[in-house]
């Protein structure tokens, strides 16, 4: 069936009789729809929504072939040597499974061993700075802690959370206040870490909270919501956080 949607992304990609969007795309122009869709994937297995994560999915198969189209058309590579890369990089991660090793070393040291072989200059190295900030920030963190530049509990992570947050009040300019909020939300990531909780996913529950009980004071104060002074609308959050 993949050839099927193989075959439609070449002839969209058609020169002569192609889309003139699909035609159009580069690498670079398509990979926020690529994040977008990841995205969409996680979101809809958050709502248990299995009928959603089916198309989701394709959409982002999709993006797949995409990008393996454009590589293609550039000699670059294919979907097949994508797949194939995939699949050698599987049986190479677990040894004990696809190979005579009976105990595999360990995911996270296969990992680094396939780091060092790309010659990587420093432990940040290889983390892709396309992805979303609060994900990108705990994969450095977990990096660099690997060399033990790491605090040993989540007591001193915790400690620079109210450091930062008096250096985001002390900031002497809007470019500085931005700069040391940076270094609060990093901090943040970090205390997260400690305590063992993916950041991008509790602030997923906690857009989906916020969302859920927002909606859930428009309802019940119909149209008149906007008009509603603050301490109305605190009293009406705190109703709504009730019924929960």
């Amino acid at each position: 069936m993949i050839q099927r949607l193989v075959a439609i992304m070449a002839k969209l990609r058609d020169p002569k009789t192609g889309c003139e969007w699909d035609r159009a795309q580069t690498f670079k122009t398509i990979a926020p729809y690529t994040i977008e869709e990841a995205y969409e994937v996680a979101d809809a297995i958050e709502r248990s929504d299995m009928g959603d994560l089916k198309d989701e999915l394709g959409d982002l198969l999709l993006q797949v072939v995409f990008h393996s189209r454009i590589a293609e058309e550039a000699g670059l590579f294919t979907l097949a040597d994508v797949a194939n890369a995939i699949s050698d990089k599987m049986e190479r991660r677990h040894p004990h499974i696809f190979g005579k090793a009976e105990q595999s070393p360990g995911w996270e040291q296969i990992k680094a061993e396939e780091r060092g072989a790309k010659a990587q200059a420093g432990a940040l190295d290889g983390v892709a700075r396309g992805l979303p900030a609060l994900m990108r920030a705990e994969k450095l963190q977990k990096r660099a802690a690997r060399t033990g530049f790491d605090w040993p509990d989540a007591d001193g992570a915790r400690a620079k959370i109210i450091e930062e947050m008096e250096e985001v009040a002390q900031a002497p300019s809007p470019a500085a206040r931005e700069e040391e909020m940076g270094d609060l939300l990093f901090a943040v990531v970090n205390w997260a870490r400690k305590l063992g909780i993916d950041p991008e996913a509790a602030l997923r529950v906690g857009n989906a909270k916020f969302e859920h009980r927002f909606r859930a004071m428009e309802a019940e104060s119909g149209e008149h919501f906007a008009a509603l002074d603050l301490d109305a609308k605190e009293a009406l959050w705190q109703r709504v956080k009730r019924r929960e």
